[in-house]
């Protein structure tokens, strides 16, 4: 038996959004830990990022980063981007087309940094931004911080790195892989179009 979403797009955004909503909360879920990739026809990059929050309403997604990371520099030359995930066991793929907004020192930031546990706020210690060069292997953080022998007071330090990248959703394209036949459909959000695509 086929579930609801094999041929309904209502159904089909019903699937994609409760997957998504779940990847925030369940550490497990394959979709917490999407591609992101950001840039231009000369230099595309692709990375995992950690999914934040999905925002149903609002048409949008988010995770955090560092200031200093070069999706910062990208991001400021061309603000579109795209999203990839992929549940192997739901043998769900989704696409997502996305416009990106970098948030640093403001009311979004703070709200998410608040939320941020000690563990995740290490990340915003290193001395020097992601990708600098070093002549040793290194985590980038001083040898107390490597070790998580630091207060959350001590942590603050790493908020002036901290960013909020918002990604409003311009389209998502949805496939599923079935033995009966695969099923594959575009959501055109910006011109509220949806459409049935060859798999």
């Amino acid at each position: 038996m086929q579930p609801a979403y094999y041929e309904d797009f209502k159904e089909i955004k019903k699937k994609i959004w409760s997957m998504l909503e779940n990847a925030v909360t369940d550490r497990s879920s394959p979709f917490r830990i999407p591609v992101f990739i950001c840039g231009d026809q000369s230099d595309l990059d692709g990375r995992i990022v950690v999914l934040r929050k999905a925002d149903n309403k609002n048409n949008l997604v988010q995770f955090h980063s560092d200031i200093r990371s070069d999706k910062i520099e990208k991001l400021k030359k061309s603000s579109k981007a795209a999203m990839l995930f992929y549940d192997k066991e739901e043998k769900i793929q989704v696409r997502l087309k996305v416009e990106c907004l970098v948030n640093h020192n403001n009311n979004i930031t703070k709200e998410s940094w608040s939320r941020t546990q000690h563990i995740s706020r290490k990340c915003y210690l290193v001395d020097n931004g992601p990708g600098t060069e070093s002549d040793i292997p290194t985590s980038g953080l001083k040898p107390e911080l490597d070790n998580f022998e630091f207060t959350m007071e001590q942590s603050e330090e790493g908020y002036k790195n901290f960013t909020v990248i918002q990604c409003k959703i311009k389209s998502i394209e949805w496939l599923y892989l079935a033995a009966k036949g695969h099923r594959r459909a575009r959501f055109d959000l910006e011109n509220n179009k949806e459409n049935w695509l060859v798999p």
